[in-house]
């Protein structure tokens, strides 16, 4: 890449665009306080946006000194150009080819301790990322930080779609609000990934959120004097420190997503790009697939002679369902309160006494996964991860001994550095053991999945599992998750509840809980969700003789391509996902009935056997009821659709 004229020691300005010139990054430097700003085909998104950095002791690099006496100042930015290409085992895409510009840009301290930092900036054509580097250096070994002062200065007043924290300690499962900026509140904490949309003659929209999420605080939003800043989570007990670290070190990447078509932002590899290489030598024992989930339905047993609660023959029930449908793992819980291990403590919360390394009386876990082994079907783990952490290197060598294939680690409900810390570590060990990992009640993903494919999926959404307690999960909240979380990355939902009711006689109820969206935007929830390891987690009965449950057989988790052939934010979606050479097509509603029109342009050249799923004319008072088509359709083709409201329909198409 050709440096600019006047790239120069000491110059004030630094400009680097994205490989097609539409994404434009400035960085000035004025009375010492670097600043940036972002344009996309011309239209400012972000101006004059301060960056810089608060340690212990009030000590500020960046901060405005209006006789140029110190702060900071540019050095010589070295420009040049590369291209990730990686293949994915777990993902949205299977092959990655992301190219971009980078620049990195010194920042010298004028007076002082002479300290220096770097601000690395990425400019791919779906979006923008830089990062705080810290090299090592002579007379500066370690730091304490307080904050960090990354601003984002949106041009005008977009409109937001942001959900917003109690505080730092959360699972983050919230709805959100749609609103423009200059109705968010001051001083309000708002979780990542945030999506604005800029309303110039034409729309824009920006997404922020992180990536590399590594040894350092998660990172959330905050406005305040009418801008959004970073708001880092503190360290617990340790007076507002967010980050303790060795240098050299580095912060994760702030990611600006944007486009002014919605579907690349959800297209986007941009998280796994800008994350670490694949640290897992061996993954040929990695199995992606579909998991029962017996908690959501109630832990529902049949009437049969066997009694129901943590036995075998209730895991042998569930067992018996996936070996009969194919699905590929049984998860293993406890029994309404009671976890499978020795637990003292107030139903799953951990005990002083509780040990994930010995199951509870009269369950025998060797039996279990012996006896799954035997029917093709891998055993799974949930597991309260304050439970697990303490024993971690004793349980997970039991675990891999017994034969269990994953685990699903619970109420984390923390994103500081310590807890990053502790997640990562969970991964690299389980890696070790052969055992994959699902984080619940957890934070966003930031691309980690690429560096540890071990992680399949992450919560972190209000999602299904509301419906048991009544506070419901409605078509126009499910409408808003591929706007705002699923860009960040795998979302775990509780998927697959097969009772769809009418609102008019939706119950609340903890058993067999029911649903208000259509069955056909239940199956179509598994195309438009990225998840590695999807649940199916209604009881086998509720299944078996179903329409639709074929779907849910055979669709696949992962992709090896994802398109979105048309979307509007707030209001309807298609996505189409290939796996080989087969495709399948998603489409959700809100809550409002539409005919939208679906082209096939993302088809190779031939023809395509499409079996169309879609709701059936009563709906409105059966809505589990459903229709199915088979036609012939090529990439010429653009299919119409009538949605029901809250509806759906899945398509699959094949050669």
């Amino acid at each position: 890449m050709a440096i600019p004229a006047g790239c120069l020691f000491g110059q004030k300005k630094i400009s680097l665009a994205s490989p097609d010139g539409r994404i434009f990054f400035t960085l000035t430097c004025k009375s010492g306080q670097p600043a940036y700003s972002v344009r996309f085909k011309g239209k400012p998104l972000i101006e004059n946006s301060p960056v810089g950095l608060s340690f212990e002791n009030g000590d500020v690099l960046g901060k405005e000194e209006p006789w140029g006496a110190s702060g900071l100042r540019i050095d010589h930015a070295v420009f040049s150009k590369g291209e990730d290409n990686y293949t994915l085992p777990e993902g949205k895409t299977s092959k990655v080819v992301d190219s971009y510009g980078e620049v990195n840009i010194p920042l010298l301290e004028r007076n002082g301790k002479k300290r220096r930092i770097c601000l690395r900036v990425r400019a791919f054509n779906d979006g923008l990322a830089f990062r705080y580097e810290f090299p090592a250096q002579k007379n500066w070994e370690d730091y304490t930080l307080m904050d960090e002062n990354t601003s984002f200065n949106l041009s005008g007043n977009p409109v937001g779609r942001v959900a917003f924290l109690e505080n730092f300690t959360t699972s983050h499962e919230h709805r959100y609000s749609i609103l423009p900026l200059r109705d968010i509140k001051d001083d309000t904490l708002m979780d990542m990934p945030a999506l604005f949309e800029f309303r110039f003659p034409g729309k824009v929209w920006l997404a922020i959120t992180e990536a590399n999420l590594v040894d350092y605080a998660g990172m959330s939003l905050i406005k305040h004097d009418g801008i959004l800043k970073s708001q880092l989570s503190p360290l617990p007990g340790q007076h507002g420190i967010k980050v303790k670290a060795m240098l050299p070190h580095q912060t994760p990447w702030r990611v600006l997503m944007i486009s002014d078509r919605i579907g690349v932002l959800i297209e986007s590899n941009i998280l796994t790009s800008l994350s670490e290489s694949c640290k897992i030598k061996d993954l040929s024992w990695l199995k992606p697939g579909k998991a029962t989930f017996h908690w959501w339905n109630g832990d529902i047993m049949p009437d049969t002679t066997f009694e129901p609660g943590v036995n075998f023959n209730f895991n042998k029930y569930y067992i018996d369902f996936c070996a009969r449908s194919g699905l590929e793992y049984h998860t293993v819980i406890g029994y309404r309160g009671v976890a499978w291990y020795r637990n003292d403590g107030i139903e799953y919360q951990p005990g002083p006494n509780t040990d994930v390394t010995k199951p509870r009386p009269g369950l025998d876990i060797q039996q279990i996964c012996d006896y799954a082994r035997s029917k093709g079907v891998g055993i799974r783990f949930w597991v309260h991860w304050k439970a697990l952490y303490p024993k971690l290197d004793t349980a997970f060598g039991l675990f891999e001994k017994w034969g269990i294939k994953g685990m699903m680690v619970d109420f984390m409900d923390r994103d500081d550095q310590e807890m990053v810390r502790i997640q990562e570590e969970i991964l690299q060990k389980a890696a070790e053991h052969h055992l994959e990992i699902q984080f619940h009640g957890a934070f966003k993903p930031t691309g980690l999945s690429r560096t540890y494919p071990n992680e399949s999926t992450r919560e972190g959404t209000l999602n299904y599992e509301n419906n048991k307690g009544g506070n419901l999960i409605t078509p126009d909240d499910d409408i808003e998750i591929p706007f705002t979380r699923l860009l960040a990355g795998p979302t775990d939902y509780h998927l697959g509840g097969f009772r769809a009711m009418p609102p008019s006689t939706f119950k609340v109820q903890y058993t067999r809980p029911h649903m208000l969206a259509t069955r056909c935007h239940m199956l179509a929830m598994y195309v438009i969700l990225e998840n590695h390891l999807s649940m199916v987690c209604d009881y086998p009965e509720a299944y078996e003789g179903q329409d639709g449950f074929d779907f849910l057989q055979e669709v696949p988790t992962v992709w090896d391509q994802t398109r979105v052939p048309g979307a509007e934010t707030g209001e309807w979606i298609t996505i189409a996902r290939r796996k080989g050479v087969d495709w399948y097509v998603g489409t959700i509603t809100n809550g409002k009935e539409r005919d939208i029109t679906i082209p096939l342009s993302f088809l190779p050249a031939g023809n395509y056997h499409a079996k169309i799923y879609a709701d059936a004319p009563d709906v409105a008072e059966n809505p589990n009821h459903l229709t199915h088509e088979i036609r012939m359709v090529s990439s010429s083709d653009s299919l119409t659709v009538h949605l029901a409201a809250g509806g759906g329909q899945v398509i699959k198409l094949w050669p």
